[in-house]
């Protein structure tokens, strides 16, 4: 089988604003890669991890740079050469989907199957994620994302004020399930305290309360909610480290590199008791795919990243009362 892979990157804008701690996004640039065997055409997105330094066009500069390489290789040998050529991040993640998509289509099975579910992938309830905003905006999103159908919400926080956002979406959604995303903005404050206070507000779960290397900052915490790591996991690598100071772990693709280190992840996480959440980036339809097989089983699920953007692919997935529907 004789590869051809090209990659290309796309604009999308965002539906309103995207506010985190970090700062806000109006677009995101994602990256498209193609792998074909001139019958079938495979195709995987990604979307560059900004917080390393990634970019769209960095990205796709790694690519075109292994194409020579990857197209004198089959499908599965190309798969696992990626996996040592580039390091996790978004540029293999969209070599690694494409080269999975591309398998399934040649051998004419599905993805899930070849990626070892024992079932086809059902519909899952995902969070809808609240941007960080003052307390009253929050109230107002949180209200109208229930209207929409959605059950379980995911509140950005900043470690200032994060009490009172909270307690106001509580007001706005007061059947909704909470977990928050501190995007590692609490090293200054009392976690312990903090989510003493998050849990009577019904908050079920924290992620990443502290700065990358600064996860010791969570020894002898007792936390009466699971805290799970997300920028201090990027791969199975991180497991280790984990392990030792967080309840669980956030497996997005464009971290891990691709659905293969994602499995793989899920896989051992597992055996060391870890709790699993899969989430993304800003996203189209086409970027969750291979993440949606790796969420099935897991205890929470953020994959609202189409409905995130201003519009989605138009053979997308399919959102109705706030769960995330197989196309």
């Amino acid at each position: 089988m004789s590869l051809r892979i090209s990659a290309a990157i796309e604009r999308w804008p965002v539906a309103g604003q995207f506010i985190i701690s970090r700062g806000s996004r109006t677009h995101v640039d994602v990256l498209v890669a193609a792998a074909s065997d001139g019958a079938h055409v495979g195709l995987g997105e990604a979307t560059a991890i900004y917080y390393h330094g990634e970019s769209a066009e960095s990205c796709l500069t790694q690519i075109e740079a292994l194409i020579e390489i990857l197209e004198s290789l089959d499908v599965r040998e190309a798969r696992a050469a990626v996996q040592t050529l580039l390091p996790p991040g978004a540029a293999r993640n969209a070599l690694d989907c494409a080269l999975w998509d591309l398998e399934a289509k040649a051998s004419g099975q599905p993805l899930w199957r070849l990626a070892g579910l024992n079932e086809a992938p059902r519909a899952l309830p995902t969070a809808f994620t609240i941007s960080l905003g003052d307390p009253d905006v929050m109230e107002s999103h949180a209200a109208g994302a229930v209207a929409r159908g959605f059950g379980l919400l995911k509140l950005k926080l900043t470690g200032e004020g994060d009490r009172e956002r909270v307690a106001a979406v509580r007001k706005g959604a007061p059947q909704a399930r909470l977990i928050v995303d501190a995007n590692e903005s609490w090293a200054a404050l009392d976690i312990e305290a903090e989510a003493t206070a998050l849990a009577a507000l019904g908050v079920e779960m924290i992620e990443q309360p502290v700065p990358v290397g600064q996860d010791a900052l969570l020894e002898g915490v007792t936390s009466p909610l699971p805290i799970l790591a997300d920028e201090s996991c990027q791969s199975s690598a991180d497991l280790e480290l984990c392990a030792r100071y967080y309840d669980g772990i956030n497996i997005k693709l464009d971290k891990a590199g691709g659905l293969t280190e994602a499995l793989v992840m899920a896989r051992e996480a597992e055996t060391r008791g870890l709790k699993l959440m899969v989430g993304c980036m800003l996203s189209t339809s086409l970027g969750i795919g291979p993440a949606f097989l790796v969420a099935q089983g897991v205890q929470w699920v953020d994959l609202d990243g189409p409905i995130l953007l201003a519009e989605d692919r138009e053979d997308g997935f399919r959102f109705d009362k706030g769960m995330i529907l197989p196309t």
